[in-house]
C-alpha cells in the first residue's frame, strides 16, 4: 500500500511539473493539447479522454483533441442549453456520469453521444466556463475512485488556463494583459498544489504537521532578505515545501518513538534524503536546484551532515538556506523526545553553531526578518500570531552576537 501511494504521489507531482512548460511551449496548440490529455489520462488512469473548448455564441463544446476513443468524430460538437452551461459552471470538480446525470450536464443534440463519457470536469478560469475534459473508460473498466478524481481535478486547473489562453479573441493589448493575469494564476495554482503536497508529506506524525510549509515560508523570507530575485525566491519556497518528500517512504513508527533512534532506525530515517532525491530527480521542475536541495538539506558546513558529508562551499547557497530554515523549525517545534525551544533560544543555538555548521549570511537574513516581525513591518509575517515574543532590541542583541562570532578570530592588518 505504501508503495502504491508513493507511485501515485510521484505520478501526480511529475504531471504537475511537466504541464507548466507545456503552457508556454512555442508550438502548435494541438501538440500542447495532446501532451496535456496524456498527462491527465496517466494521472487518472483513463484510457479514453477528450478535451473540449467552450464557445458562448452559440453555447457549444468543440473538441480540441481526443485520445483512445475508437469512434469519435473530429471535431466533436456538443451544443449546450442554458441549463447545461449552468450545471457545468456550478460544478466544483469532476462529475461522474450515469443514466440519471447525462442530461444534466450534456446534450444529445450534437454529433457525439454523451454516453461515451464516464466522467467530466469543467474547466473554469475565474468562475467562467472555458471548456471541459471528458474521460471515457478507465483501465480495466474500473470505476474512477477518489484518488484518481483528485489528481484529475488538480491537473484540470492547468488545462483550463491553456484552453482559456488559446480561445481568447481579443486585441493584442488585451491578450497581453490577460496572459499576464493567467500567468499569475498559474504561479498561484502551482504554489497551492505544492502546499498540498507539503501537507501530505507531514501527515504521518502530528508533531510535524505544518513543518514543510513553515520551512518553505522561512526559506522564502531568508531569500527575500538576501535580495534574491523572485525566481530564486520561488525556488527556495518550493524546495522548502518538498525537502522532506522522502519521508513518505519512512516507517511511521519512527516518527512516534519517544526515545532516541537506534543505529538501524537512524539509518532508515537518514535515507529519506536519498529517497527524496530519487523521487524529485525524475521530475522536470521549473527550478533545477530542487533535487540537490532535497538530497543535501541535512548537510552541515563542517562536514558532519549527511548523506554525502559536504563541507562549506561544496553546499550551494540554496542548500545552506534550506538547511538553516529546516533546523530552525525543528528547534522551535515539539518532538516526542523533547519540548520545543523558544524562538530566542533557537536563534542563540544557531548563532553558537555558526559559521561552523550554518551559513552566517543566511542566519543574518533570518534575523532581519525576525526583527521585521518584531516591529510589525513584514508584509507577510513569518510567524503565526503568538509564535514570537522577541523585541527589536532582543533581535539586535542576537545580531550583535552573530557579528562578534564572525569577527572575533579575524586578524586586521593596517
Amino acid at each position: 500500500m505504501q508503495g502504491t501511494n508513493l507511485k501515485k504521489l510521484l505520478r501526480t507531482v511529475e504531471a504537475l511539473a511537466e504541464l507548466g512548460p507545456e503552457l508556454t511551449a512555442d508550438r502548435d496548440f494541438h501538440q500542447t493539447a495532446r501532451a496535456m490529455l496524456n498527462a491527465v489520462m496517466e494521472a487518472a488512469g483513463a484510457r479514453e479522454a477528450a478535451l473540449f473548448s467552450f464557445g458562448e455564441r452559440p453555447s457549444v463544446l468543440t473538441s480540441v483533441d481526443a485520445e483512445g476513443f475508437a469512434l469519435l468524430p473530429d471535431p466533436s460538437i456538443i451544443p449546450l442549453l442554458p441549463r447545461h452551461v449552468h450545471a457545468l459552471t456550478a460544478a466544483t470538480g469532476p462529475v461522474l456520469l450515469n443514466t440519471s446525470t447525462y442530461d444534466i450536464f450534456l446534450s444529445s443534440n450534437g454529433n457525439v453521444a454523451p454516453e461515451l463519457f464516464k466522467c467530466v470536469c469543467p474547466l473554469k478560469v475565474r468562475g467562467k466556463l472555458a471548456g471541459v475534459i471528458a474521460l471515457g473508460r478507465r483501465l480495466g473498466d474500473a470505476r474512477y475512485e477518489e484518488d484518481a478524481l483528485d489528481a484529475f481535478e488538480m491537473l484540470s486547473h492547468y488545462v483550463a488556463l491553456a484552453i482559456q489562453n488559446h480561445t481568447l479573441g481579443q486585441t493584442l493589448a488585451q491578450r497581453v494583459s490577460e496572459n499576464l493575469r493567467l500567468l499569475a494564476s498559474l504561479h498561484g495554482f502551482y504554489d497551492n498544489a505544492l502546499e498540498a503536497f507539503a501537507t501530505a508529506i507531514d501527515v504521518k506524525h502530528v508533531n510535524i504537521h505544518g513543518h514543510s510549509l513553515r520551512v518553505g515560508r522561512y526559506a522564502q523570507a531568508i531569500g527575500e532578505a538576501m535580495g534574491m530575485d523572485p525566481t530564486a525566491v520561488a525556488s527556495l519556497r518550493s524546495a522548502g515545501y518538498l525537502h522532506d518528500i522522502g519521508k513518505v517512504a519512512v516507517d511511521k513508527r519512527l516518527f512516534e518513538k519517544p526515545s532516541q533512534l537506534d543505529a538501524e532506525e537512524s539509518r532508515a530515517m537518514r535515507d529519506h534524503t536519498v529517497v527524496g532525491h530519487q523521487i524529485v530527480s525524475q521530475v522536470q521542475f521549473p527550478w533545477p536546484q530542487i533535487p540537490e536541495i532535497v538530497r543535501w538539506h541535512h548537510e552541515r558546513g563542517d562536514g558532519s551532515g549527511y548523506p554525502d558529508g559536504l563541507h562549506g562551499d561544496e553546499m550551494p547557497q540554496a542548500v545552506r538556506i534550506i538547511a538553516l530554515a529546516d533546523s530552525f523549525d525543528a528547534m522551535t517545534s515539539e518532538r516526542p523526545y523533547r519540548e520545543r525551544l523558544s524562538v530566542g533560544t533557537a536563534l542563540q543555538e544557531l548563532i553558537r553553531m555558526s559559521p561552523q555548521k550554518y551559513d552566517p549570511h543566511a542566519l543574518q537574513a533570518l534575523l532581519i526578518q525576525v526583527r521585521r516581525d518584531a516591529i510589525g513591518t513584514n508584509r507577510i509575517p513569518i510567524f503565526e500570531p503568538g509564535g514570537m515574543n522577541l523585541s527589536a532590541g532582543d533581535v539586535d542583541q542576537l545580531a550583535s552576537t552573530l557579528q562578534h562570532r564572525l569577527t572575533q578570530d579575524k586578524v586586521f592588518v593596517t
